[in-house]
């Protein structure tokens, strides 16, 4: 955790000025971010916690997780969240030819294409939930070359990164510690790291609620990222 700073510093952000840190927002609105899914064992209960308190995330998917549960992708379409594609394989950028980078994104997309068209929520009007899969991107583990970014802004992605990191994987960190990292360091409009995988799952599940509950009685709204 030491190498990686729990906020993004602002020198990060000018030096990658395409890429999306944060969203400037006049209203107290955060934007959780949830990577890694669909995953059985904690997606589902992140999706039934996220309803309680009436909040919106954005969900960067792996395309093979899609495919092995298709029906969990359907569940975060149906409750209304936005969806980002975030490889097919959860490939390393830095180790991985751009041509077979931009191949493995394409397969993802290409997953979303198949199981976004099954609407079960009948209430979701077909524009409406097709409009949840977003042009975005992240990429896993935060590593993309330059090359890499270029190509993919040429292709009409958002390269979403993150203004928070919660550090909910780390084995090294407390379910206590990882909530004051997201509590202590979030501010009005930032993107919010947490992972819907079973790595992340102790931390991740002690601390959403209880972030979810300290800012939303600080009148803070939680939206999905409109890009």
């Amino acid at each position: 955790m030491a190498l990686t700073p729990i906020k993004t510093p602002l020198v990060a952000k000018k030096m990658f000025p395409n890429y999306i840190w944060d969203i400037t927002a006049k209203d107290k609105v955060i934007y959780l971010t949830f990577d890694d899914g669909p995953t059985p064992e904690i997606t589902n209960w992140t999706l039934h916690t996220l309803k309680n308190f009436d909040a919106k995330a954005t969900f960067f998917c792996i395309g093979n997780n899609i495919k092995k549960h298709p029906d969990i992708f359907q569940n975060i379409l149906n409750e209304g969240h936005a969806v980002g594609n975030h490889t097919f394989n959860h490939i390393k950028g830095w180790k991985t030819k751009t041509k077979d980078y931009l191949r493995d994104i394409k397969q993802c997309e290409d997953v979303f294409k198949v199981h976004s068209s099954k609407i079960k929520n009948q209430n979701l009007k077909l524009a409406n939930h097709q409009s949840l899969i977003k042009n975005i991107f992240r990429p896993p583990y935060g590593q993309i070359k330059p090359k890499q970014g270029k190509q993919l802004l040429r292709l009409g992605y958002s390269i979403v990164m993150w203004d928070v990191l919660s550090f909910d994987w780390d084995k090294h960190v407390t379910k206590e510690t990882c909530l004051n990292n997201v509590i202590n360091k979030t501010t009005q409009g930032s993107i919010v790291v947490f992972h819907d995988s079973v790595k992340a799952s102790k931390n991740m599940q002690y601390a959403l609620p209880k972030t979810l509950e300290h800012f939303n009685e600080l009148g803070y709204a939680f939206k999905a990222l409109q890009l």
